[in-house]
């Protein structure tokens, strides 16, 4: 059911703190209006290209599935880093951690098939997040079988196995030249896996950051707000990067460094938004666990706040905000709101901040469901997909970066 979001966002403009809520209950009010007639953000979410956004996926693919404590992992966040310093973002850095897994278990095979109910009729059942499995499928387990790639190049540059040790993973800001002492976080994960190109889970997510991070860079734009871009590492391990990011950044948020400079290396968060598989929404599976060929004419944008978490009531506003700038600056497809983020990498922010999941389907009862069948497979390489399915990805990056546009307070110097 589509509730009228404008009038949800109007009523009830986000309080994220005290400093910040003027801002915040300005941009909901802004996002609740139709007129973008001379509208700095329109003019940004105008500057959005199919191409551009094709080409950075294709950028990332070049890596393979970029598994972490590679070779190939290490090269693509090599390429980030010269991506984003190319755009000019600022204070591009590297955040660096450990990670020492305990030994695998013994791995093999193609993973296990699609879970379905005994009678074949389908069922209601528990879910990630909290959801409910409205269905008689189940996510496909990770394919771990070499031989499952067809394609030989892809088959090869995979096939260094993750080792233990140091990792790295890049993260860059967009200044705020009112409050830069206050950010939001974009962010999207740049690892993968399964033995395919990892094109959907998640350079599909990284691409958005990275095209934001392009535009918001560019020397005519500026923002009150700070914004902070993120391409975290080992999410496909527990959420890794995301988690070192929060251990390490937390502590710092809003500190004067040093004192009297006016520079803040770490401002202080005003909410967290994750970008995680943002292509294919072709609908359910066909029994035998088939993916439809083409994008569902229903297909839309998800957005998940966690209806548990500490923050909820100013996630679920922040959700509408999401959901009004869709309406707002979105040529393709709408967006739907929903309770039960979950196994993303805003997960680590939920209980520090508000923090919002944007998927091409709700990760608990959809891709729980096995909506999308290349998740964690071969198949999701760059031939996989269509036109169809990478506009999906560029409206969800037409969604945040009018609503984060907004936020921050984004103008065109003209």
């Amino acid at each position: 059911m589509r509730l009228n979001s404008f009038l949800l966002v109007s009523s009830c403009g986000l309080v994220i703190s005290t400093s910040s809520s003027a801002a915040a209950q300005s941009g909901a009010a802004a996002l609740a209006g139709t007129d973008t007639t001379n509208d700095p953000v329109q003019t940004l979410v105008n500057r959005l290209d199919l191409e551009r956004y094709k080409n950075t996926i294709k950028g990332l693919a070049q890596f393979g599935d970029r598994r972490q404590g590679t070779k190939r992992n290490r090269d693509a966040v090599d390429w980030i880093e010269a991506q984003l310093k190319q755009y000019g973002c600022q204070n591009v850095e590297r955040i660096t951690y450990q990670y020492d897994p305990p030994p695998p278990a013994q791995r093999g095979g193609r993973g296990r098939p699609p879970v379905t109910s005994p009678n074949g009729r389908g069922y209601a059942g528990n879910g990630p997040g909290g959801s409910r499995i409205f269905s008689d499928m189940r996510e496909r387990g990770v394919n771990n079988d070499s031989l499952a790639q067809p394609d030989p190049k892809i088959r090869a540059i995979n096939m260094e196995p993750s080792s233990p040790g140091q990792r790295q993973e890049v993260i860059c800001m967009k200044v705020g030249t009112k409050y830069p002492n206050e950010m939001y976080i974009i962010g999207g994960h740049m690892d993968g896996i399964g033995w395919g190109q990892a094109v959907n889970d998640d350079a599909s997510g990284s691409a958005i950051v990275m095209e934001l991070a392009r535009i918001f860079s560019m020397p005519d734009v500026q923002t009150e707000r700070s914004i902070r871009f993120a391409l975290w590492n080992n999410e496909e391990t527990g959420l890794n990067g995301a988690r070192a990011y929060v251990e390490q950044r937390a502590p710092m948020q809003g500190k004067e460094s040093p004192a009297g400079s006016g520079k803040y290396p770490e401002p202080k968060w005003l909410a967290m938004i994750q970008h995680d598989m943002m292509m294919v929404d072709h609908g359910p599976p066909t029994p035998d666990g088939k993916l439809a060929p083409e994008q569902r004419p229903e297909a839309d944008i998800n957005i998940e706040f966690a209806s548990t978490s500490k923050f909820a009531d100013d996630a679920m506003k922040l959700a509408w905000q999401w959901r009004a700038a869709n309406e707002k600056y979105a040529t393709h497809y709408p967006a739907a709101v929903g309770p039960h983020m979950t196994n993303t990498d805003s997960d680590p922010f939920k209980d520090l901040v508000p923090a919002l999941s944007l998927r091409e389907n709700e990760r608990g009862s959809q891709i729980g469901g096995n909506w999308d069948p290349t998740h964690h497979q071969p198949t999701d390489v760059l031939t996989t997909f269509t036109d169809k399915d990478f506009m999906l990805g560029l409206t969800s990056a037409q969604t945040t970066l009018g609503a984060i546009g907004r936020l921050a307070g984004a103008t065109v110097r003209r």
